[in-house]
């Protein structure tokens, strides 16, 4: 009869042995130099990768955001030009002026080039899918009324004025809203993306403050357990560690400043300079349509009124007194300064087209209205429109200054991290065994 070994009682579990262990002070310092290299580890690496995650969207800012803002900008600004252009180019009669033609010819060739770039990154943004749509498929819709119109004016025909109305009625009821919200959207998302920028990295710094308030409290267990004030080790990685927060905090204060100078000089000042100018081109299209209108043109008058506010009127509304006051530097205040003065010269230039039209004398107001006289219409929409288009390349300058400098705010910041917790982790291995060869 065979017997059965005696079976070995099961041995404690790994539970049951890391329990027993911190019962003693050799395993209780076993585990806390286990908690606090996990601890760095996990800051280091959430700490490292938040700081690179903050140089990509700076660096998405400047090199994608906000040329594909610009490029949306361009279509709403170069749709508006060419509807202003049209219209002038037609109230000289017969054949155009060629600087007028090649202009005009440049504002459509402009809008296509940038609704191209504006399309690629669509992504699944239906909104935006759907006013990149509108603009692929109604602008050759409007170069075509336009050419119509033409064709007409250098015959002769009075049917050339009704072609080019119902061009620029399509222009404003479909072309520019597609491109206003186009335009909106990616000003939405520059702005989203300034905002992640400067946006405060919580978890970093908890995870930082946790790993700190820990080596604190590890140093003062080990004071109480050896009568030993400092332990190498553990002063060593506290310090990195404090390094780290301090580096990290000086970094993301400079960041934040040059990113809200960015925002408030660059972006929020080109786009208030946008509106101004479009508003400004949709006034001036006004302008000339009344005049081509002969007296069937009330409604363009009166929407020059209601934009003609927000360049040249005394309150909030006042597009350009809001871009000076946002001016990053004299230099850009000053021309906004100018601006405003050409603003105020091309109302009292248009109150004389009006006064010469209502009064009979249309070929004369024509004459105010496109002529090259210094106090014509045009010379001082011409001044006012260089100032404005002055004043936005000068903001997006702006723009790309500051956030670049936020850029190297970083600079050396993700490896600078990587260092410091390689020095913690070792001051911390160093530090406590040192203290656990003490007990062998």
């Amino acid at each position: 009869m065979v017997t059965a070994a005696p079976q070995r009682p099961p041995g404690p579990s790994a539970i049951g042995r890391v329990t027993r262990s911190a019962a003693t002070t050799p395993g209780r310092l076993s585990l806390v130099a286990v908690l606090l290299l996990v601890l760095t580890a996990v800051t280091g690496i959430v700490t490292a990768l938040t700081a690179q995650a903050k140089r990509d969207t700076l660096d998405d800012l400047v090199a994608h955001r906000e040329p594909l803002a610009t490029a949306a900008q361009q279509i709403f600004r170069s749709l508006s030009d060419a509807d202003a252009t049209a219209a002038s180019a037609f109230l000289s009669g017969g054949v155009e002026p060629a600087a007028l033609r090649t202009r005009y010819e440049f504002d459509i060739s402009q809008a296509g080039t940038a609704l191209g770039k504006a399309s690629a990154d669509v992504g699944g943004d239906l909104m935006a899918a759907e006013q990149v749509e509108i603009l692929s498929q109604q602008l050759p819709v409007y170069a075509g009324l336009v050419e119509t119109a033409r064709a007409n004016n250098r015959q002769g025909f009075p049917a050339g004025a009704a072609y080019l109305r119902e061009a620029s009625g399509l222009m404003r009821s479909k072309l520019l809203p597609a491109a206003e919200q186009l335009y909106e959207i990616n000003y939405d998302r520059l702005q989203a993306e300034q905002e992640s920028a400067r946006s405060v990295p919580f978890a970093p710094i908890a995870l930082v403050v946790v790993l700190l308030l820990a080596l604190v409290v590890t140093q003062r267990y080990l004071t109480r357990k050896t009568n030993r004030l400092l332990n190498i080790g553990l002063v060593a990685a506290t310090a990195s560690v404090a390094l780290t927060m301090i580096w990290g905090t000086v970094a993301m204060v400079v960041l934040s400043s040059h990113v809200g100078d960015a925002e408030r000089g660059g972006a929020q000042q080109v786009d208030v300079l946008v509106q101004a100018r479009i508003n400004s081109l949709k006034c001036r299209a006004d302008e000339t349509l009344t005049l081509v209108a002969r007296g069937d043109g009330p409604g363009y008058e009166q929407e020059w009124q209601q934009l003609a506010a927000t360049i040249t009127g005394d309150g909030q509304g006042n597009l350009l007194r809001q871009a000076k006051d946002l001016a990053s530097s004299d230099a850009m205040a000053g021309e906004v300064q100018l601006a405003v003065q050409n603003a105020q010269a091309w109302a009292d230039a248009h109150r004389k087209i009006r006064e010469l039209d209502d009064g009979g004398q249309y070929e004369e107001a024509v004459k105010v209205a496109i002529g090259d006289a210094p106090d014509s219409a045009a010379a001082a929409f011409g001044k006012l429109d260089k100032n404005l288009i002055t004043a936005l390349n000068a903001g997006r300058e702006e723009f790309f200054t500051q956030t670049t400098r936020a850029g190297n705010a970083l600079t050396g910041l993700v490896p600078g991290i990587a260092v410091l917790a390689i020095v913690a982790a070792a001051g911390i291995t160093f530090g406590i065994r040192e203290r656990l060869r003490e007990y062998r």
